[in-house]
């Protein structure tokens, strides 16, 4: 048996070139252009700090040529927009509403989606989005109606931050003090949120200083509300109550008077005085208010017409007794 290390001619066997080796191996033997060496956004180059900037301009710009888009991080695309909002937020749609909505308070915006035909109308929100960070999706219709759960929502949808209502005494404190001319509209049983848009609409064009609805009520200011209200859920706050008695107790503190609107059995509107301050209660359609608020009213008014039908909707009886409050109080004095 021989001494002689059976190794030590062996050498180590060749080693294949990695990826990147092979990759390195290829740029080096294609022939250069001057085009190619040129252009910043080659894959195998780093754009420069100015090109960058550049693209990321032109990618967050919301104009038509260029429909602007989330960052790649967000990992959303259009064709599959799924997302909810958090129980802190409320899904506003309608042209009318999600502008009235941003611009009383841009702060809560969260979100937008908005189809392309709507990128002229909302560059101030667009443009807000790209200044504080905040996301935005141009999408299909048939994503905005998912979104939405309506075909009503006119191209935009917005995630805003949801408020709490008022209490009494925070709508008692922000409408006009005593003596000045208040209304408040009083919504009992009435749950019906296209109703609600109605209402909130017709009061914010009559001044309306709020709407009061009870604590229990499942009425709730909610998109679609919002969509049919076209701005008005924005200028008329709603507050809620957990106590009748001591609620009336506290409007008339204030120096409201209560007013009951019935089918029948009220006395004509046109041919009665409507006090400067006063809470305008309205029931549901059918089973109309309760008993126990007509009997606390200190007036119960009712709508002449031609009794072909036994009354209006809550919204067209709403929009009848506001306007006639409006004629009396500030008509003298408006064009």
């Amino acid at each position: 048996m021989t001494d002689e290390n059976p190794w030590a001619k062996a050498r180590p066997a060749a080693r294949s070139p990695d990826k990147r080796e092979r990759q390195r191996s290829r740029d080096e033997a294609a022939p250069s252009s001057p085009a190619a060496s040129a252009d910043p956004w080659r894959k195998d180059s780093k754009p420069t700090q100015q090109s960058a900037a550049a693209e990321s301009a032109e990618r967050r710009s919301p104009s038509r040529s260029q429909p602007p888009r989330r960052d790649d991080d967000e990992h959303e695309h259009a064709g599959d927009v799924t997302s909810r909002p958090t129980h802190r937020e409320a899904r506003w749609y309608g042209v009318n509403a999600c502008l009235a909505a941003f611009a009383k308070r841009p702060d809560d915006l969260r979100k937008v989606y908005l189809t392309e035909a709507r990128l002229g109308a909302l560059k101030p929100v667009l443009a807000w989005c790209v200044q504080h960070k905040l996301g935005y999706r141009v999408v299909e219709t048939a994503d905005l109606d998912r979104l939405t759960g309506s075909r009503h929502h006119e191209g935009v949808c917005l995630d805003m931050l949801r408020h709490a209502p008022l209490d009494l005494a925070g709508l008692l404190h922000a409408a006009p003090p005593e003596p000045q001319a208040s209304l408040l509209l009083w919504l009992d049983g009435v749950g019906n949120p296209y109703n609600l848009g109605a209402l909130l609409r017709t009061a914010a064009h009559f001044d309306a200083a709020g709407v009061i609805v009870p604590a229990a009520s499942s009425l709730d200011l909610s998109g679609a509300a919002a969509r049919v209200a076209e701005g008005g859920a924005e200028a008329v706050p709603l507050a809620r109550i957990d106590d009748n008695d001591g609620a009336l107790a506290q409007l008339r503190d204030a120096g409201y008077s209560i007013a009951a609107t019935l089918p029948r059995d009220g006395s004509s509107l046109y041919a009665t005085a409507l006090p400067k301050r006063l809470v305008l209660i309205l029931g549901a359609e059918g089973e109309g208010m309760s008993d126990v608020l007509v009997q606390a009213a200190d007036l119960r008014v009712g709508i002449p017409g031609s009794g072909v039908v036994e009354s209006l909707n809550i919204a067209a009886s709403a929009a009848v007794v506001m306007g006639e409050y409006w004629r009396q109080q500030r008509g003298d004095h408006d064009n």
